[in-house]
């Protein structure tokens, strides 16, 4: 008796783009309906911001601002960058998982887009961090924090903290393709997004004092230009020259890593 073996089969060249796209909107929605199989998930996309907010507003507020309403137009575009750099880890993370238990292969035996759970994947993330940011607003909003541009502005800055984060969530997804089990991606979240975050202008409001060569490396930090950008946009001050600055890091960083996401990618999937 002999046992038939399937090797799974190239399928990438008989996908229409249509049919692609359409592979990868079923598989971000499947990666956003397992949250409510996993509602922890939805708690970390939640808590964990609350607590961000509410413990940097009350517990540094009054120290470094004289109150916490002085402290907040400062905090809360820092926070929202901050988280959704964190959050950028979670597509890593969910990929590595996907891997290791054996859905990628499963992924391959069917008719779909090569690429369509890696895309799925960054989408569905996407609307996570979306998520989160509207969380932090809106607990922003119910200790005292306020909007004091416009509406065009709001969704200006939606659009750049979402374009960064896609752009940054691929140093994740090539961590998640090179190690071998999903707390290691976290490992990575730690070690680089912790010292990153806070070698930044997120949580002051100016490096005023700080050792020189520190000082230079905060300012020209990545996150230092999206966080400035970002309070621009919602309580007013510079935003173009941070912005532009921002989004060419996120472009240099997404040239370095894509490519080399891609190719590990389709070395494991």
């Amino acid at each position: 008796m002999t046992t038939a073996t399937f090797a799974p089969q190239d399928l990438s060249k008989r996908v229409a783009p249509g049919t692609a796209l359409r592979n990868t909107l079923t598989l971000a929605w499947r990666n956003l309906v397992q949250i409510k199989h996993n509602p922890m998930e939805l708690l970390d996309l939640s808590i964990q911001p609350i607590m961000f907010v509410l413990l940097f507003a009350y517990v540094f507020g009054p120290a470094m601002e004289g109150s916490v309403s002085a402290y907040l137009p400062i905090v809360i575009p820092g926070i929202i960058a901050q988280n959704a750099l964190f959050a950028g880890m979670s597509t890593g993370f969910g990929l590595n998982t996907d891997i290791t238990k054996g859905v990628f292969d499963r992924f391959r035996s069917l008719p779909i887009s090569r690429s369509a759970p890696l895309a799925g994947r960054i989408l569905a993330d996407t609307v996570k961090q979306a998520w989160s940011m509207l969380i932090l607003l809106a607990v922003g909003f119910a200790i005292g924090f306020r909007i004091e541009t416009n509406v065009f502005a709001l969704l200006t800055a939606f659009v750049l903290l979402l374009t960064f984060a896609v752009m940054f969530s691929w140093t994740s997804v090539f961590i998640a393709m090179k190690v071998s089990e999903p707390e290691k991606v976290q490992i990575f979240g730690f070690v680089v997004i912790f010292p990153l975050s806070f070698l930044s202008t997120a949580f002051i409001r100016s490096t005023e004092g700080i050792p020189g060569w520190l000082a230079w490396v905060m300012n020209n930090s990545p996150v230092t230009q999206l966080v400035e950008a970002m309070r621009g946009l919602l309580v007013g001050g510079p935003v173009l020259n941070h912005a532009l600055i921002a989004l060419a890091w996120g472009i240099g960083i997404s040239l370095v890593f894509a490519p080399l996401s891609l190719r590990a990618f389709k070395q494991r999937a």
